[in-house]
């Protein structure tokens, strides 16, 4: 980095730290002096998200405040503890430089991880290897029960059965081809049938006076069918877990994938109630092709 170019982001840094310590002091914004690490939490996932869905996007101008977003609820967080006394903003930042140097011991020779090299890193595949002996050898986090321990418990289900299974993958516990992972979709998609064959012969209607499925477990007659409903809930999730499975294997991300499928239902589903209502026309099951036409017609109409 030149001399210039190096400058301007001290500065910019310096500037973006002194604005986060002034809305932070007593003279500060009432807002921003109420928060905590705890209540940025849902802040900092959620600027997150948005910034992901930029990058997807590929759109630069809100990919760049989108990620300004999420350091500065990462900063201030950071700058909460700072205020408490338990690590400041340097310490966050030092010591994630030095992980980044200690686990690249390909790139830094003066890496504290070049004790875990065992043969010249050529590939990303290698690269992770050698990662993580660094973190097992090096760093002392051989301790956990499993690998699976360092997958969060908070992540939501869906990026967690993802993530526990890239740790598996890592060890070889995968699949090498694409074949039995889409034999495996079609055998717990058959185990849900069956699984939902059995909830329906216990509890033979399961339909509400509107004529739709009833909610899990609101069927009263001494809870009937409650142990065949825990096993359709499982199976389902069999089935989940085998189609993130498939989706990490084509290497999609599935938090991203159902992300951008949840927005696609959003303004396809909009369209339809917009027109429906200009048309005068009641949205319900009886006008069923109707809410279908519109759906084709959203279909043309969007820009995703």
């Amino acid at each position: 980095m030149d001399t210039q170019n190096k400058q301007k982001l001290q500065e910019a840094y310096n500037r973006f730290y002194q604005t986060i310590q002034t809305l932070r002091s007593p003279e500060g914004c009432p807002w921003d002096k109420d928060q905590t690490p705890l209540s940025m939490r849902r802040d900092l996932i959620e600027e997150t998200f948005e910034a992901v869905d930029a990058i997807t996007q590929e759109d630069h101008a809100h990919a760049k405040e989108e990620l300004g977003d999420v350091m500065l609820n990462a900063t201030m967080i950071a700058y909460m503890f700072e205020q408490q006394g338990i690590f400041s903003v340097a310490d966050t930042l030092t010591d994630v430089t030095d992980k980044l140097i200690r686990r690249h011991p390909h790139v830094f020779t003066q890496s504290e991880g070049k004790s875990a090299v065992t043969g010249e890193v050529k590939t990303g595949d290698e690269v992770i290897s050698q990662w993580e002996r660094i973190k097992q050898t090096v760093e002392g986090r051989a301790c956990a029960k499993t690998i699976l321990d360092e997958v969060p418990q908070g992540f939501p289900p869906l990026l967690k059965a993802y993530k526990m299974q890239k740790k598996a993958s890592k060890l070889g516990f995968d699949w090498p081809t694409l074949e039995p992972v889409i034999a495996k979709i079609s055998e717990e998609l058959e185990e849900v049938q069956e699984a939902y064959d059995a909830v329906t012969r216990t509890v033979p209607d399961r339909t509400d006076t509107t004529g739709t499925t009833a909610a899990p477990f609101t069927v009263k007659a001494q809870d009937a069918g409650k142990k065949e409903q825990l096993h359709l809930e499982e199976e389902c999730g069999d089935l989940l877990f085998a189609v993130i499975n498939y989706l990490r294997h084509l290497g999609v991300d599935p938090e991203i994938a159902m992300d951008r499928a949840n927005k696609k239902f959003y303004q396809r589903f909009s369209y339809i109630e917009q027109h429906m209502k200009e048309q005068h026309i009641p949205q319900d099951s009886a006008h069923l092709a109707e809410q279908e036409k519109l759906w084709e017609e959203a279909k043309t109409s969007e820009i995703l």
